[in-house]
């Protein structure tokens, strides 16, 4: 009884499948394959792509020839039929011998042309290259290094395991490095510059930058063109170390999610780094599969947070010198206590400033930044925070921050101290136990403690009414 091409591919397939370890290699590398002919002992299968060809000849021929010859006995053939790109519009096939079939090695072509064209560099990082591994497009921002990336308690964490996965990417417990945060925090910053340093600690390895919206743009250009296995392809095998950013764009976009889906068991199981930003940690996340969102938790979340006061200082002195402009130290502190919603509302700010002043031809000093900053918050609801308020107040005293912060007990510093702390209740919707945290690593009951404290003297002692209404007049002014 002869044998029918297609009940013996089926055959195949049942026996690939039962024998992988993964059914997302299965549907990838096999279910594409399609049978043509049958002729004799060989049989001829259609590959959609010479990339497909080359992977399935190094990964999978022997699976593949076990599969045949279980069906077709010892004698069994395999020939490939790949489509070929003229790159020109046109698809033609071409027969192709695998290497593994000893019966015919002998007349195996020596080199297959993938096209007439000559190879360029692949600027756009979504087409597949053929054969040779080309440059890939990382799409990095240069400035956007670790060297610029100023450190603080609010991203401590984060940049650390970041800078972790650049030493050794893919090998880490942090893979994927899910890092989330509000915007205007720097997510976008510190994952350039985990892809920079990776590139510069292993040239050899491809790294991509992507926003989430391009990958779903490219995705949908992909499956328009028919080409959604060269998409997928690019990703699993080309790509070292993959950066998408804002992924909740793919909220309650099914397929874009399932192509990521497989993206990301590709590249976790061949141990290459995913790095993932998003504007909520995963378990806060909507639209997304929960399967998607459980390889997301497999990871490191990470969080980052507004920058204290001390760091937004030192961002803005370091953009200053980057651009080699001085200012003096009190407009510094001014902006730094004064714009506390974002990093980039903080640099816009900053950037307004020194425009006014340009144009104006007025120089910087703290009465043109209190004209400038009124105008600016005051248009982003300005909000005023424990930090702004334990300046002002340890400017009135006189007293260094960190003394305020410290263990000391003498009585003008546990006074400011004091006093902080009843502003922060009143003027801020923190938590005692929040306000305590800042104020020195106090609890709750010391903190409420403090506020009672201070008003029983504000109700008694009139010079102690007098200082503590000149605050609160310069924290709302």
């Amino acid at each position: 009884m002869s044998k029918d091409c297609n009940t013996v591919w089926e055959n195949c397939l049942a026996f690939i499948k039962d024998n992988l370890p993964d059914t997302h290699v299965f549907e990838t590398w096999f279910k594409p394959l399609q049978p043509l002919k049958l002729d004799k002992d060989i049989l001829t299968l259609k590959v959609p792509s010479m990339f497909f060809y080359e992977w399935i000849e190094d990964n999978y021929i022997d699976l593949l020839r076990a599969s045949i010859r279980k069906e077709l006995g010892e004698n069994a053939r395999l020939l490939y039929s790949v489509v070929m790109d003229t790159g020109i519009g046109d698809k033609s096939t071409r027969s192709v011998i695998p290497s593994t079939d000893k019966s015919a090695t002998q007349n195996r072509p020596t080199s297959i042309p993938i096209s007439s064209s000559p190879m360029r560099e692949m600027l756009n990082p979504f087409v597949i290259p053929g054969l040779r591994k080309v440059k890939v497009n990382s799409q990095l921002n240069e400035n956007y290094s670790f060297e610029n990336f100023v450190e603080g308690s609010c991203n401590q964490l984060a940049r650390s395991a970041g800078y972790a996965v650049a030493q050794n990417p893919g090998k880490t417990a942090f893979n994927p490095l899910f890092i989330h945060g509000a915007v205007g925090l720097g997510k976008t910053h510190l994952v350039h510059a985990i892809g920079l340093e990776t590139k510069k600690r292993f040239p050899e390895k491809t790294v991509l930058y992507i926003s989430a919206e391009q990958f779903f743009q490219q995705f949908v250009d992909s499956t328009k063109s028919n080409n959604r296995n060269d998409f997928l392809q690019f990703y699993q095998m080309m790509i070292d170390v993959l950066i998408i950013d804002d992924i909740q764009f793919f909220a309650n976009k099914q397929g874009t999610q399932e192509i990521f889906f497989q993206i990301f068991n590709g590249l976790h199981s061949a141990n290459k780094q995913l790095i993932i930003t998003s504007d909520k940690s995963p378990a806060d996340l909507s639209g997304l599969e929960q399967r998607v969102i459980s390889r997301l938790k497999w990871g490191l979340s990470a969080d980052l947070q507004m920058p204290d006061a001390p760091t937004r200082v030192e961002i803005i002195k370091r953009k200053l010198y980057k651009d080699g402009i001085t200012m003096p130290e009190e407009v510094i502190e001014y902006l730094a206590y004064n714009v506390s919603t974002s990093v980039r509302e903080l640099e816009g700010a900053l950037i307004s400033l020194l425009a006014h002043s340009s144009m104006s031809k007025k120089e910087i000093t703290l009465d043109l930044a209190r004209q400038m900053i009124d105008k600016f918050v005051k248009s982003n609801t300005r909000e005023i925070s424990i930090e702004y308020i334990q300046k002002v107040v340890c400017d009135y005293f006189n007293i260094p921050i960190n003394i305020m912060l410290s263990k000391t007990r003498k009585g003008d510093v546990v006074q400011a101290r004091h006093i902080s702390m009843f502003l922060s209740r009143k003027h801020t919707q923190s938590s005692l136990a929040v306000i305590g945290s800042k104020c020195g690593n106090k609890d709750h009951a010391t903190v409420l403690h403090a506020c009672k404290s201070v008003q029983n003297s504000y109700d008694t002692d009139k010079k102690f009414r007098a200082d503590l209404d000149a605050i609160e007049k310069k924290i709302n002014e």
